[in-house]
């Protein structure tokens, strides 16, 4: 698992993004030393997540901001201020669990050595 900061680095913990960094290069080294094995390689790499813990951490914030106190007030403004997306909202596990399921089903057998986002399109690039 990495992180759209593989592709954005935010300036916040800028180890933890080298880390993850690290781990997307990885993925395509260790796709083309498994080259011809049936092992494919692939990093996930998300943006935010909606986790009890992010839940809590922006419910705090929203508070301090004075934003309103229902959950898809707050979304809305998190993807106002922090994580702009096309979508318009923040990924639910069962999403990004699913890109994970069906990667590691046959029916992905021909995607190797990518870092593939989920993450409504925030990351703008092509």
């Amino acid at each position: 698992m990495g992180t759209i900061g593989s592709h954005q680095p935010n300036h916040v913990i800028p180890a933890y993004y080298a880390a993850k960094g690290a781990l997307a290069t990885m993925g395509v080294s260790l796709a083309k030393e498994l080259s011809n094995t049936g092992i494919t390689v692939n990093t996930v790499s998300p943006g935010l997540i909606l986790t009890d813990e992010l839940e809590a951490a922006y419910r705090v914030a929203a508070a301090r901001k004075g934003w309103p106190e229902d959950w898809e007030s707050i979304e809305r403004k998190i993807v106002e201020s922090d994580f702009p997306n096309p979508c318009g909202r923040i990924a639910r596990r069962e999403e990004v669990a699913d890109l994970v399921v069906f990667l590691c089903s046959e029916r992905a057998d021909f995607i190797n050595g990518q870092n593939i986002r989920i993450d409504g399109g925030a990351v703008r690039y092509v």
